[in-house]
């Protein structure tokens, strides 16, 4: 994260190690441990899918697709449209039910485990949320609280600090008592951010969260989900189409394309000029950022564009002298 990100609070037992996740957005079953490998131990949450076969009607989304979504890391899914990405986490987060295979939380059928242990467990920010119309950054927020309720048990004080925090991990708390609908498009992703964030929930799942945003936007969403996988031990699941920004922030790349993945694995690994070809059928130079030892791509330029000025049509050339000559091959109405 940046140095300008607030900081979640932290319980005593983690003032020795500052990169502990705050008891205010936990389970309150344990501390993380700073290192980011064994955080996903300690949490003890697993999300994988075996097998699964997804689609709409009779057209098959995705098929026989096996994925471990790796615990305390940010991993992105990558591909062309319709290649199956959102289907996918769709069906990670129980919203779609398979029609073959299995989704496993904590190795158990998630579809056998009911709605509120699972909204215990995972948060999903679908793509495009949109809030009812009146309600306030706050009343979003604390929506996040619902898996926790009960009518017969509220804990209106632990909630409201939940939502207090989280408001100010997203720095949204200035916006709280303002209505979602008068927000910007980054100011409101930031409070849906937030509600799932007060869900406390060690699974986060997102579907194309920097969609429609301008760049510098993107980038800090991306840095405030890049430290809640690194300073928190959270596991982040992201939908993402930039291709460069992805392979900046995410820890972990799954490549698919035609409902299959094609590739997975760390950045510098996966993110090669030939995985590009064969995923999205693109031409790239892939590089790798001096300061930040990333992997980027750039584009090849088409022919037109490859071509030097020795090469483009000029006013002189002889194509275009013939065109004057017959008028009849312009655009032009006739004499």
């Amino acid at each position: 994260m940046t140095s300008s990100q607030p900081s979640l609070p932290t319980t005593p037992s983690s003032s020795a190690a500052p990169r502990h996740r705050s008891d205010a957005l936990s389970d309150g079953s344990s501390d993380v441990p700073s290192d980011g490998s064994t955080a996903a131990s300690a949490l003890g949450h697993q999300l994988a899918g075996h097998s699964l076969k997804v689609g709409y009607e009779e057209r098959l989304v995705l098929d026989g697709v096996d994925i471990a979504v790796a615990p305390g890391k940010l991993t992105v899914l990558l591909g062309p449209n319709g290649s199956g990405k959102s289907t996918l986490l769709k069906t990670l987060a129980r919203t779609l039910k398979p029609q073959g295979g299995q989704v496993l939380l904590d190795g158990q059928d998630i579809h056998r485990r009911s709605t509120r242990e699972v909204a215990q467990h995972l948060g999903l920010l679908p793509q495009g949320p949109t809030a009812p119309e009146g309600l306030s950054v706050r009343q979003l927020v604390a929506m996040g609280r619902f898996p926790h309720q009960r009518l017969w048990q509220r804990d209106a004080r632990r909630d409201a600090e939940v939502v207090k925090q989280a408001m100010a991990y997203t720095r949204v708390t200035e916006f709280a008592e303002r209505h979602v609908d008068t927000l910007s498009g980054g100011q409101r992703q930031r409070c849906w951010i937030a509600m799932v964030l007060a869900q406390q929930t060690d699974l986060i799942l997102l579907d194309e969260p920097t969609t429609f945003l301008d760049l510098k936007v993107q980038v800090d969403l991306l840095e405030l989900l890049s430290g809640l996988a690194h300073d928190q031990g959270r596991t982040l699941l992201l939908v993402l189409h930039d291709l460069n920004l992805a392979a900046a922030y995410a820890d972990e790349l799954v490549m698919m394309r035609d409902g299959r993945i094609l590739t997975s694995g760390a950045p510098r690994e996966v993110f090669t000029a030939d995985n590009l070809k064969r995923v999205f059928d693109l031409d790239a130079h892939v590089m790798i950022d001096p300061e930040s030892g990333k992997p980027l791509c750039v584009p090849l330029l088409g022919r037109r564009e490859s071509q030097t000025p020795q090469q483009r049509p000029t006013d002189e050339s002889p194509a275009l002298h013939t065109q004057a000559r017959h008028p009849s091959t312009t655009s032009g109405p006739r004499p």
